[in-house]
């Protein structure tokens, strides 16, 4: 029997949004069996702070993804430290956090999985159950493309279009079994385009971006000091933030995601369509065969510090 997991001891990160520009303060802490992940606002008194990290409560968001309680209590740009506890295998947690949006820290999962890992995790005992995809579910929108198909462990397919000559035509295929995550994805950071940032500044929005937290493209030229992590880092960061938003879930998702050009509210939008057919998915409880087909298996403190 595979058993859920959690984290051992609490886990803290500071810094600030990338669209609000503020502070944050987020503490990653233990949670039971079954708890499932669940966000804290810390700062509101007068409504109820919980919000759980599901996809039924995503409200619209163009630039990020955003989750809202039935008070209108909200969190965004919850994608990165959802794809940090897939990838480093934690299944439970409460997520404190004392403003309206996650750190940006370096605009990539990594030193939220370092910091995790840095803790630990525990064993719960209770057995962890698979959400199996038994027939394929697709979304479009235009030329964008979203769709869920039966695999025996999560793999992720996504193919991106730019006109900048130094983003242009990426596409990457991965299995996401025995520590992927860690290895290939954990470290692409969020990226965008010079016009884009001067758009979103333009509105408000983006003012905690700088070039040290994403990657910033202007036709054939990266900005962002130090160049790319790695050339397709574009196409690998998509690729992160499906897996974070594949998450909201809330159980490890055993199919083929392929993501053409698509986006947070289209891996939403797949969701909704997935659940909303009960044909297509069913319940799957993990057991032993599977150790190594999930996507936080395998991982341990020195392959994450050796990253």
């Amino acid at each position: 029997m595979i058993v859920q997991t959690t984290i051992a001891t609490a886990a803290t990160f500071e810094g600030v949004g990338l669209h609000s520009g503020k502070p944050v303060r987020m503490v990653v802490r233990p949670a039971p069996a079954g708890h499932g992940i669940v966000f804290l606002r810390t700062d509101i008194t007068d409504a109820s702070p919980r919000i759980p990290a599901l996809w039924d409560v995503v409200t619209p968001s163009r630039l990020c993804t955003l989750i809202e309680n039935a008070d209108g209590v909200r969190v965004s740009t919850i994608e990165h430290i959802m794809a940090a506890l897939v990838g480093a295998g934690v299944h439970n947690a409460l997520i404190e956090i004392d403003g309206p949006e996650v750190p940006i820290l370096d605009g990539s999962a990594a030193p939220f999985v370092r910091g995790i890992m840095a803790k630990g995790l525990r064993n719960l005992g209770a057995p962890l159950r698979a959400i199996r995809v038994r027939k394929p579910v697709e979304v479009r929108e235009g030329e964008a493309v979203a769709r869920l198909e039966p695999a025996p462990a999560l793999e992720i397919d996504f193919s991106i279009d730019f006109t900048d000559a130094a983003i242009g035509h990426q596409e990457k295929h991965l299995n996401m079994a025995n520590g992927a995550f860690v290895r290939e994805l954990m470290d692409s950071r969020t990226f965008c385009r010079q016009s884009d940032v001067d758009a979103m500044r333009a509105n408000g929005l983006a003012l905690g971006g700088t070039y040290e937290n994403a990657v910033v493209f202007d036709g054939d030229r990266v900005l962002s000091p130090g160049g790319l992590r790695h050339s397709d880092e574009a196409v690998r960061h998509k690729m992160l933030d499906a897996l974070g938003d594949l998450a909201l879930a809330g159980a490890p998702v055993l199919g083929r995601y392929t993501g053409t050009r698509a986006g947070h509210a289209m891996t939403n939008r797949l969701l909704r369509a997935l659940f909303a057919d009960s044909d297509a998915w069913e319940w799957e409880t993990c057991t032993p065969a599977q150790a190594y087909s999930l996507p936080g298996a395998g991982v341990c403190r020195a392959a994450v510090a050796a990253r």
